[in-house]
Parts: structure tokens; sequence; C-alpha cells
């Protein structure tokens, strides 16, 4: 019998910043009607863009390959409705990331909408026995094929991290479902609506990685979400644990701490320690990819906050900008002036809601005045706080104030490649210093 273990697991470190869920938590999932343009960015991932495979002027159906991976880390895109394309144009990310984009007008009818496309993507019947059958390098490329990257938002090609690797045996498959950044809500209604995806996901996964052992790793604030996969999961021999509650427990490597115990060194990788880690949104299109022969085209937004009218959980198409999830959501309330593409631990202000949603987007979050209102920036008073709360023991004021003077000697030396860019360390800054910001300037400067 599948049981989930008692929450006492964690790692050291972090912070418990509101939760702020109930927001959008038990909203289920709604298909966002087809919009009348989506773009598609060429990258939409880390590691190299792809290449154009089609002109303008083109007719495409939902599914058809749009950018080919030219590169072993890379993946590529698919059109994520029936339509035809227009010339390429290019957008800025709300990374920063200057990228090109194919514009697809929409057809008058699509093969997939409504409660069709619902049931595509997470419905209808998932195997959970006879998946040893099928050769691990079917699975791997059919991960490729399908463009899946990581969901959770890191985007990670994911076939790089399904290939056996003889000389670097796996003995756990760690399946993400923390969701530990504040307002988001995408992959609960994921575990709640459909579990059975996700734990045939893992299967395909244990079975491709040769992994010994499957951990679903969960926080205890998110107790439906546990239930149901541990249903999901009987006679499998996947394990579901519950974790504290804990921001960033749903980092690899902070996941790997609490699940199993192995401290992945500083930069290295979880594969280095026996281990891979996969978010479940992930896992859940492993199965679509393998199971249906279905690319990554949608994926579920989050879009909340107190700024947002009408909070929601949304599957949407790649490529649909902002500015129309919001504007399905209710359009913002008159005190909103942030809109943040992910949660506000981790993501990036949006400048231009025209932007379009890549593989990686979680979560739109719409903040209020009174939500970003905050203390001017004051000198740094080395009272050690973002120390104490660093996961990864960095120093955060050194590498971030190393960045500001352009020093870029002093800023390796204090390790800023390892920095995850959780944000800790700004969130309990006294000073208000933007320590986020600077680590991430920082790391553009010594890129070039």
């Amino acid at each position: 019998m599948t049981t989930a273990t008692s929450a006492k697991a964690t790692f050291a470190r972090g912070v418990h910043p509101p939760e702020e869920k109930f927001l959008a938590e038990e909203l289920p999932i709604e298909v966002l009607p087809t919009p009348a343009q989506v773009r598609i960015p060429l990258l939409q991932h880390l590691g190299a863009p792809c290449e154009a495979i089609v002109g303008p002027k083109q007719d495409v159906a939902v599914g058809d390959k749009v950018g080919e991976a030219q590169a072993f880390i890379s993946a590529p895109v698919h059109a994520s409705i029936d339509g035809r394309t227009a010339r390429a144009t290019v957008t800025t990310l709300p990374n920063g990331r200057h990228v090109p984009v194919i514009p697809i007008t929409a057809a008058d009818e699509q093969s997939l909408e409504g409660q069709a496309l619902y049931d595509d993507v997470l419905g209808g019947e998932w195997p959970k026995e006879g998946l040893d059958e099928i050769e691990p390098s079917v699975i791997t490329k059919a991960a490729l094929e399908a463009g899946i990257v990581g969901l959770g938002g890191a985007a990670f090609p994911s076939h790089v991290k399904l290939a056996r690797n003889e000389e670097r045996p796996i003995e756990y498959l760690l399946v993400n479902g923390c969701e530990c950044e504040p307002y988001l809500t995408a992959d609960y209604r994921l575990m709640i609506e459909a579990p059975d995806s996700i734990i045939t996901g893992a299967l395909l996964a244990r079975h491709a990685t040769g992994a010994d052992k499957v951990i679903v790793g969960i926080e205890d604030n998110k107790p439906g979400a546990i239930e149901a996969i541990v249903d999901a999961a009987r006679g499998t021999g996947i394990e579901v644990r519950s974790l504290r509650t804990k921001y960033p427990q749903g980092a690899e490597r902070q996941l790997s701490v609490a699940l199993v115990g192995r401290e992945v060194p500083t930069g290295g990788l979880p594969l280095d320690v026996g281990v891979v880690v996969h978010n479940v949104g992930t896992i859940a299109a492993l199965a679509r990819a393998v199971i249906r022969g279905k690319p990554l085209t949608h994926r579920i937004v989050t879009v909340t906050g107190n700024g947002i009218n009408q909070p929601g959980n949304l599957l949407v198409p790649i490529g649909v900008s902002y500015r129309e999830l919001i504007d399905h959501c209710g359009g913002m309330k008159e005190d909103a002036v942030r809109v943040v593409a992910g949660g506000p631990m981790m993501g990036f202000t949006v400048g231009n809601l025209n932007t379009p949603i890549t593989k990686g987007t979680s979560g739109i979050t719409v903040l209020t005045h009174e939500d970003v209102r905050k203390a001017s920036e004051t000198a740094c008073v080395r009272c050690g706080r973002c120390v104490d709360a660093c996961p990864l023991r960095l120093v955060p004021t050194k590498i971030a104030l190393a960045a500001r003077a352009g020093n870029k000697e002093v800023a390796e030396s204090y390790y800023l490649t390892a920095c995850v860019e959780c944000g800790c360390c700004a969130y309990v800054c006294p000073a208000s210093i933007p320590l986020v910001q600077l680590i991430r300037t920082g790391k553009v400067m010594l890129a070039s």
C-alpha cells in the first residue's frame, strides 16, 4: 500500500513567505478559448535556440513542429493552434532575452479546443502496467521530439535528464510536487485533477533513467494533492512523502536533501549524487508524449494575485500573450501596479503584456501597491540574515555588492554562478537591497 510519510523532512535554512495559495487553489483548471493569434518563441529553454523550419503563409496544425533543435541541450517547438504562419519577428521575454518568434493566426476551425482539448492533455486512461516493455531510448527520444522541458520554471530540456548514464547510475528519481512559490497553484490543480498522468509519467521516467526508486515530494500545505497522488500510486512501488512547507523546498538541491539526505556539491548536479529531479508537470507531459504521441503545446498557468479580478488556473496554448490571460480573468484591479511572470520570489516583472507565454511560464501574479510597498534601500548593516536564509550557504551581500561594483573576481570567489536566484536573501534583508537583481546583473557581467 502506498502512503505518505509524516511531514518532518525538510532542508536547512530557507524562509516562510505568506503562501497566498487560497486565491486560486480551489479553482478547477479551465481551458482558455483559442486566441486569435499565438507567437511561438524559438527559445523557451536553457541551451541553444531552435531554428525555424516553417516560412510565412504556411498552414500548420496543432502539434506540427515549427522550430527544430540544433544542439543536444535544446528542445524543438510546435504549433499550439491550427492556423497560418506569418513572417518571424522578435520579442523580449520577461527575463530580458530577445528571441525570434513565429506568429500563427488561428484558423476558423480548431481540431482541439474546449473539453476535447482538456481530455486530450489531462483526461482519459493512463496505463501503469507494461511500461517496462518500452525501450528506454524510445522514451528519451519521445521527450526530445515532444520538446519537453522543465515546467517548474527551469525549462531545462528533459531528454538530457532522462538519458541513462552508465558511468553515473541514478538511484533516486524525485518527482517535485512542492510548488513552494507563493500564489501559484498550477501544479496543485494538476495533482488534484490528473494524478494518474503523473504516475504514468513517473513510471516511464524511472524506466528511462534506470532509477531504483521513485519518490514524489509534496509539501504538507497540499493535503488534497497528497491524497490524490497516494491513491493514484497504489500498487506501483512509487513512494509519496509529505514535506514540511518551506521556501524554496521545490529547488532540486533542497529537494534532494529533504527527501533522500543527499547534498549536491557546489557547482555540481543532482546526477553527481545519484539523483534526478523532474517537476510533476514535466512528468505528466512525458506521459502524454509517450502514450499519446503528442508534443508539448499547452501548459497550465495560474493567473492570480490581489491585483487580478478573477484568479484562475488555465490550460493555455504556448505563445498566447499575457494580456489575453489577464483579460480572460476579468482584467486588473485599479490598484494593480506590477505583473510578474511566475511568482513573487523568483519571477520577472513583465514590461509588455503582449509578450508570449513560454513553456516555463507557471503563473502570472498581479500585485497591488500594498503588495510591493517597501522601505527605501539603505546600507548593508552586516546583520547576516541573508547568509542565515540562503539554502546554498552563500554570502549574498558579498556577491551582490561585488556585482554592483563590477568586480568579477570577487563575485566569482563568492560563487556567483552557484546562486539559484531563489530570493530568500532579498526577502529577509532589512536594508531592502535588491540582492537578486544585482546577482542577475552580475551573471550577465560574467558572461560578457
